[in-house]
């Protein structure tokens, strides 16, 4: 197990339109992520402190299904999933919350770079935006992203009740940061929400 608290990776980072995460920073993209961990892995288990100042491990949610999100609030991405209407992301985190998915948002963006906020600004922005996520992950040294090989925003993994990753990737169908584009899209994270309560691959 990783503690976030503990570890110290150096950063690495690049600019592109938004900052590619290299243990840290974040590029803004919808894409399906090229890397990331396979699916059918046993996810990795962590702590991290969240915007509240609560460690919160993996292990925590043992037996329930879990969707870790990586986010940005400065990546057009992920404002169009934010964007009320139609709020996406809020309905994807309300109908995970209602079905006992615990959904656990991290922030990986290094100090200095798009998207780093403090737990305070963390939770305002959340507040703010009607989000619903059970926590806010904090990872300003991109330790979490690293070990999982986070590379965009949104970047999402849906990890089942046995421990295993179901899902990484993007969350739908659709590389663009165009709002009108979500009511035609796939929603991925949702398809693999629906399999696994179904009990499908």
């Amino acid at each position: 197990m990783i503690n976030l608290n503990q570890r110290n990776l150096s950063l690495a980072a690049g600019m592109a339109a938004a900052v590619v995460l290299t243990a840290g920073a974040l590029i803004a993209s919808t894409a399906r992520a090229e890397t990331g961990l396979p699916v059918g892995q046993p996810a990795p288990d962590f702590t991290a402190m969240d915007s509240h100042g609560a460690e919160v491990s993996l292990s925590d949610f043992a037996g329930r299904t879990v969707v870790i999100e990586w986010t940005n609030e400065g990546c057009p991405f992920v404002r169009k999933h934010y964007a009320q209407p139609p709020g996406n992301m809020q309905g994807l985190q309300a109908d995970a919350a209602a079905d006992n998915t615990v959904w656990l948002t991290v922030i990986s963006s290094a100090p200095g770079k798009q998207g780093h906020v403090d737990a305070e600004t963390a939770n305002q922005w959340t507040e703010q935006h009607h989000a619903a996520p059970a926590h806010i992950l904090l990872d300003p040294e991109g330790t979490l992203g690293r070990l999982y090989k986070a590379k965009t925003t949104p970047h999402m993994y849906v990890i089942g009740p046995q421990g295993r990753v179901a899902y990484q990737g993007a969350i739908d169908s659709i590389a663009s940061a165009n709002v009108a584009d979500i009511a035609t899209a796939t929603n991925y994270v949702r398809e693999a929400l629906t399999s696994l309560t179904a009990g499908e691959p």
